[in-house]
């Protein structure tokens, strides 16, 4: 029995439920086969099912690799257009699950992060690197576009860098990832889940209300013209009325205030 590429564990805080995904196929830099994105899509959906869920943070086991990318050895046995499509388009439900979750994604990037795993990084919300991670896109030296989610980097880096990362198939430094608007942050190795913690703490901070409604709005940001992406904005705000979270939330940020005067 093969063992289980994925590791799904939950961690209950005051403020509510974080969930962290790893993927666990470190002999092979965590490289993305399709059992693995099966298990993957398993794992996201389960998490998505907790009630209490806040956040995901998403993650490679070992300290070498985020994910090193799709699975070079499956990659190269495919034998017909067909097969090519459905091996690419369960790398695309990888990343549309964590783009749909309703709560923040942070990729803790800790080490090698390529092609897919770069793909799946950008469908996060946020990113983090460890200091000394390299990121890159490398499927034209292998014959091959980069594709799917990909087309998420030129709202994060720009038109002509996305055209240099993937027609020149450079690998990025994380801090000139950084530097680039790649990532969000770096860290240092004995830094990163602090960075990570931080950023937790700061979801946790907000109404879960209030965190879905802003990552529902950001993407219909992404798909809609600017009027109708005004609209869409009126429309969310007036859903959180829809609870008892703004009358609670600016209650207790008034009477911080009156504290603090007395």
């Amino acid at each position: 029995m093969q063992e289980r590429q994925i590791e799904l564990t939950f961690d209950s805080r005051d403020a509510g439920m974080v969930a962290r995904l790893t993927i666990a196929n470190e002999y092979r830099l965590n490289s993305m086969n399709s059992a693995l994105m099966g298990e993957f899509l398993e794992a996201v959906a389960e998490a998505a099912a907790n009630p209490g869920l806040r956040a995901l943070v998403v993650t490679g086991a070992g300290h070498k690799a985020f994910i090193g990318g799709a699975d070079i050895k499956e990659m190269g046995a495919i034998s017909s257009p067909d097969e090519a499509r459905a091996f690419i388009t369960r790398v695309h439900k990888c990343c549309a699950a964590l783009r749909d979750l309703p709560v923040p994604v942070i990729a803790r990037i800790n080490g090698f992060c390529f092609g897919a795993g770069l793909e799946l990084a950008a469908a996060c919300d946020m990113r983090v690197a460890v200091r000394g991670a390299l990121l890159g896109m490398p499927e034209v030296r292998l014959g091959i576009p980069s594709v799917i989610d990909a087309a998420l980097l030129p709202a994060l880096i720009g038109w002509g860098r996305t055209r240099r990362l993937l027609l020149l198939a450079e690998n990025l430094t994380a801090d000139e990832a950084l530097d680039w608007g790649l990532v969000e942050k770096v860290a240092g190795p004995a830094d990163l889940d602090a960075s990570v913690d931080a950023w937790l703490d700061l979801i946790l901070a907000s109404p879960p209300g209030a965190i879905a409604l802003q990552k529902a709005l950001i993407r219909k940001w992404e798909d809609l013209p600017l009027s109708q992406a005004i609209e869409a904005g009126i429309d969310s705000f007036a859903a959180a009325y829809e609870t008892d979270e703004p009358a609670k939330a600016m209650g207790e940020f008034l009477e911080r205030q009156r504290t603090r005067k007395k």
